[in-house]
């Protein structure tokens, strides 16, 4: 019999992970999420997972355009993960006053972060309460020699 959903939730509390910001635009619309459910595929070709809530904007945005951004987040980030982790409501301007660019999507990338990854959906894979969406990476910049935002058990931390 398989886990609950809480049991499993317990234990990946304690997988340290990174994070991201998932961005993507569609017919002028515009959203962002934070992610940690989100990693490199493979290096030839160059492919991404990231994993979307159904019920999101950012979630619809991507379904509807094919493509998704990524921002790796800086340690001194963790302000904006929190605002785009719900502290503004998913109908609420998460932007509004923020620094983007853009790559080739025409998703949003915030700025300040580590690395930036601009992808194209290849492939999905539907799950009951969420979708993995599989990424080509089309185009990518990085600042090196930055620190990462780092998450576990529910607080962000920092590297020694």
């Amino acid at each position: 019999m398989p886990v609950s959903a809480d049991e499993l939730r317990q234990a990946m509390r304690q997988w340290t992970t990174g994070v991201t910001i998932v961005t993507s635009r569609a017919e002028g619309i515009q959203h962002g999420m934070t992610v940690n459910s989100f990693t490199s595929i493979s290096l030839d070709p160059p492919l991404v997972a990231v994993t979307l809530a159904n019920h999101t904007r950012t979630h619809a945005l991507v379904a509807r355009s094919g493509v998704f951004a990524v921002t790796i987040l800086s340690q001194l980030q963790a302000e904006l993960a929190d605002r785009f982790a719900g502290r503004i409501p998913e109908d609420g301007d998460r932007f509004h006053g923020l620094a983007t660019f853009l790559l080739s999507s025409g998703a949003p990338l915030l700025a300040d972060g580590l690395a930036w990854l601009d992808c194209r959906v290849v492939a999905t894979h539907p799950l009951p309460e969420s979708t993995l969406f599989l990424g080509e990476v089309d185009a990518s910049r990085v600042i090196p020699g930055g620190e990462p935002l780092v998450y576990h058990s529910r607080i962000y931390r920092r590297l020694a």
